[in-house]
């Protein structure tokens, strides 16, 4: 037996059939590294990533250099996979929120969004959410934008030498994050948008939490202008780097910030609304360079537009308070009536004296909800909108049950990482980390 088939885990006696694959052999490096050696020829051949920090988590990119030109580039993904979509098959409607809140965690309660939407779709609720829960899903989700363009230009001006992008960047997240935090209780992964509107209510401090940051922001946003847009070296980097034009957009189904560079004003938000957002007023921001300081000028610019939607959507929820947060359908609506008690979580003391003291249906309902989950009808949705990073959308399959038959999420990174050869294949190897910057992709959500 030679070495390459001999199984270094086998017992003493042990036989081996077909092919036996470790970690030992390096997967695939040798043979890359066996056609390459084969070639004679000068091409250098890099294996950048999947632990690269310029690749944006676990993605591996095989690399083919001329001196510093890129020759050939594969990407290639996969080693984040959780296996979420399939753990949805066995759990309830309600719980599959908590799963998919952690496929892109750097934008968490789009994917509650996505999910929830068409979960709703399905069970023929979509004009049955309240006011004030959707109002709550904006001022959410445009905080999530912001967060999320944050942590793309933040980690793509570090990637470039620039770390006070980074600091700055992360420092504004923070403040973005302290108030999801007060409201739903967790920094990310919410499991906050349910079937039905939403888990909770705002604190009764949220409102003046949020006026406060939204004064922080419109302070220090301007900052990320004045530090970049005219530095001759972030754009000597940037500009005319990662090309990508319209029509190479459309071939590979590229959207958000990377498609809106092209010049191409296509939003979800006003395209196809959802939530309301056809009630606020808001710009879409498009650029016309097609290259990865478009993109960088769409998410600056795209920031000021969600703060627009957020001062709006403050103004509603100021004048709403005290109105309903979920549907009024006690087959549907779970968790019920949520509030702080005395041991900092939990049910209200008004909804537990209803449902053990006063109403054995309500007793009923609530047991059944908790422990089995609410049935959807048959068929199958798809549901598409507008995340921080392009098109994300969510495909529900229903037999009937208290359990999705199949849920798939179209993340935009997958296509997105498609296009990494046209961007970068011809080009400077350094400029491969500007391009990958540019496209901000997730694993977490590429690879579910």
């Amino acid at each position: 037996m030679s070495a390459e088939d001999r199984d270094l885990y086998a017992n003493p006696g042990e036989e081996t059939e077909g092919t036996v694959y470790t970690a030992v052999g390096g997967g695939d490096w040798a043979d890359i590294a066996s056609e390459q050696a084969e070639r004679g020829d000068e091409v250098l051949v890099i294996n950048m990533g999947p632990q690269h920090p310029s690749t944006h988590g676990v993605l591996r990119l095989m690399v083919e250099c001329d001196g510093e030109t890129v020759t050939s580039i594969r990407p290639g993904i996969g080693f984040l996979h959780t296996g979420i979509e399939k753990n949805m098959e066995y759990r309830s409607w309600t719980q599959g929120t908590t799963f998919v809140t952690r496929m892109d965690y750097v934008a968490p309660i789009f994917n509650e969004a996505a999910y929830c939407l068409a979960v709703e779709r399905l069970l023929g609720i979509e004009d049955q959410i309240p006011q004030r829960a959707n109002d709550i899903r904006v001022l959410m989700m445009e905080l999530c934008r912001i967060a999320s363009h944050l942590v793309a230009i933040g980690t793509g001006g570090m990637e470039i030498g620039a770390l006070t992008v980074m600091t700055i960047g992360f420092r504004e997240r923070e403040m973005i994050l302290d108030f999801f935090e007060a409201v739903t209780g967790l920094r990310m992964n919410h499991a906050y948008i349910r079937p039905g509107g939403v888990a909770l209510d705002l604190p009764e401090t949220g409102i003046a939490q949020l006026r406060d940051l939204i004064g922080w922001l419109e302070k220090h946003l301007p900052e990320y202008a004045a530090f970049c847009n005219e530095n001759p070296i972030f754009k000597g980097r940037m500009c005319g780097i990662g090309y990508q034009d319209l029509s190479a957009c459309f071939a590979l189904g590229v959207t958000g910030p990377v498609l809106r560079s092209t010049g191409y004003a296509w939003d979800l938000r006003k395209q196809q609304p959802y939530s309301g957002y056809e009630t606020y007023d808001f710009d879409v921001i498009t650029w016309d360079t097609s290259d990865a300081y478009g993109r960088f000028r769409v998410r600056l610019d795209e920031m000021w537009e969600s703060l627009k939607i957020v001062k709006q959507a403050t103004d509603r929820l100021e004048a709403s308070t005290g109105q309903p947060v979920m549907i009024d359908d006690p087959k549907i609506a779970w968790p019920a009536t949520l509030a702080l008690g005395p041991d900092g979580q939990g049910n209200s003391h008004e909804h537990i004296a209803h449902i053990m003291g006063e109403s054995m249906e309500a007793l009923i309902h609530h047991f059944k909800l908790v422990t089995e989950g609410f049935r959807v009808p048959p068929g199958q949705a798809y549901v598409p909108i507008e995340g921080p990073k392009g098109e994300l959308a969510c495909h529900v399959v229903s037999d009937g049950g208290t359990r999705p038959f199949r849920v798939h999420m179209r993340d935009p990174g997958f296509n997105h990482l498609q296009s990494v050869p046209i961007q970068c294949e011809g080009g400077m190897i350094a400029d491969v980390v500007v391009a990958i910057g540019s496209l901000d992709p997730v694993m977490g959500g590429v690879d579910r």
